[in-house]
């Protein structure tokens, strides 16, 4: 079904026996932020040790695997293609050796300008093996002259523009990153005396590990047996939290800027009936991203929720699908509806975002063929107009519908009988209500189209392709 992917996740334990069985455990916690290929990474003081494969973390890991992977400190990676393609080469974390020894890194998120520091470093003189953004970051540390780790880093990231959230493993130390602008989450926590890293605290819940704090936008922490500590390289800048988080990415049970993001998809459905009421008889989810905003929409409708939808959680990553004799094959493969449930009644469907419209009008016929008399799309987001750049794997902009199409338009296209959507304000609201924090600022820009951060590489791109048709 055609949603937008959850780009990357990351998870890291410093000074811990089981290092990599945790690492594995906290993969295991993030699958849904990537579910490619995975990796992790060991460090026993001397040496580093890793384990990359394309597929799930585990279809990956086995016992024996995991026991060649010595250590006490790890960092693990699960991959969605954002930049780069997806192939085993691309796989993370990325593990060098160079002239000061082995380094290992994890990346989630999206450089806006990899491809134009990409040709400077091949201009100088650079040999890339992937085609992932991540491995700039990694030449620019090798080629940094600064003394120490921290400070190479440093003089890298400062050159780096977009998103990041970043784990570094050396030998001795562990570093985590996160870029000025917040655009992916980084959380800290505590496991006995072991250090923590992720990018949701429900990796955490998993391994019974405490949370601590957020790493704070412009962040650097490095852990070593002399403890942890905290810099601010970078200056003050607008925070941009990613509200596509809360929307969809991350886990219902995961905690993002204090919020709980459960409870913020609730009330983003409960904004959504205030804002979009339909005459109906019941609520139906499209499970499982649209189930909160359902619930918040029938507890602020006073409509039933029902269970008119219902998801194999058991569909493997490849299949065989018959030519012609099943329409609708890949939706039905993963969704069924429940005639007994539908036939008859008035419905409104409550899912988080339409992007190409494709499922969205499958589901619609779908539901139609179960007996339904009417059914009313409501959609707890605003319109998808515009491609992400910061780490989320977005279709081009001219494949999103709500690009082309005005709403109306849309809900013809799905043969809806209405289509509501979520306002930006309404989301705004939605998020502040659950936890007032003063002074923050979210990225809303596959919404609005107002990016945060200059789009140097596309800005490029465009740049040569006037350059091709001018005069």
């Amino acid at each position: 079904m055609p949603k937008l992917k959850e780009e990357c996740g990351v998870f890291g334990i410093y000074s811990h026996v089981e290092a990599s069985n945790l690492t594995y455990l906290g993969l295991h916690a993030l699958q849904h932020r990537g579910q490619e290929s995975a990796g992790i990474v060991t460090s026993d003081g001397v040496n580093l040790h890793n384990h990359r494969a394309m597929g799930l973390v585990s279809d990956i890991f086995t016992e024996e695997i995991l026991s060649h992977l010595t250590g006490q400190n790890a960092i693990g990676h699960v991959r969605y293609s954002t930049t780069g393609s997806s192939q085993a080469k691309n796989m993370q974390p990325i593990v060098i050796n160079y002239f000061r020894g082995a380094l290992a890194i994890a990346h989630n998120g999206n450089l806006t300008n990899a491809r134009t520091l990409r040709e400077e470093l091949e201009a100088d003189g650079a040999i890339f093996q992937s085609t992932t953004d991540t491995e700039v970051i990694v030449h620019l540390i090798a080629k940094s002259k600064e003394e120490t780790l921290l400070q190479r880093i440093i003089e890298a990231l400062v050159k780096c523009k977009g998103a990041y959230s970043l784990l570094f493993l050396t030998p001795e130390a562990m570093v985590a990153a996160r870029d000025p602008y917040g655009f992916r989450p980084l959380v800290m926590g505590k496991l006995g005396d072991s250090i923590v890293f992720a990018s949701e605290t429900c990796a955490f819940d998993l391994i019974e590990a405490e949370f601590i704090r957020e790493i704070e936008p412009g962040e650097i922490v490095v852990v070593n047996e002399n403890g942890v500590e905290s810099f601010k390289p970078f200056g003050e800048s607008k925070h941009a939290y990613c509200v596509f988080e809360y929307i969809y990415f991350a886990r219902p049970d995961s905690f993002l800027t204090g919020r709980n993001v459960y409870q913020v998809r609730r009330a983003l459905g409960r904004q959504l009936a205030i804002e979009q009421p339909a005459d109906a008889d019941i609520i139906v989810a499209v499970p499982d991203s649209g189930v909160p905003a359902a619930m918040g929409f029938s507890e602020e409708s006073g409509l039933p929720l029902e269970l008119g939808l219902l998801r194999s959680h058991y569909v493997g990553r490849t299949f065989i699908e018959p030519q012609q004799s099943i329409r609708n094959f890949g939706v039905r493969l993963k969704l069924n509806a429940i005639k007994e449930v539908l036939d008859g009644k008035r419905v409104v469907i409550v899912d988080d975002s339409i992007v190409r419209g494709t499922t969205s009008r499958k589901i619609v016929k779908m539901i139609r063929a179960a007996g339904a008399k009417e059914v009313h799309m409501r959609i707890s987001s605003p319109p998808t107009k515009f491609s992400c750049y910061y780490g989320i794997d977005t279709p081009l902009k001219e494949e999103l519908i709500a690009n082309s199409l005005d709403i109306d338009e849309i809900r013809k296209y799905i043969t809806s009988d209405s289509l509501g959507y979520l306002t930006l304000e309404g989301v705004m609201k939605a998020v502040d209500d659950t936890k007032k924090l003063n002074g923050e600022s979210f990225c809303n820009a596959c919404f609005s189209g107002k990016y945060p951060v200059e789009l140097t590489d596309l800005k490029k791109t465009k740049q040569k392709q006037l350059g091709l048709f001018g005069g």
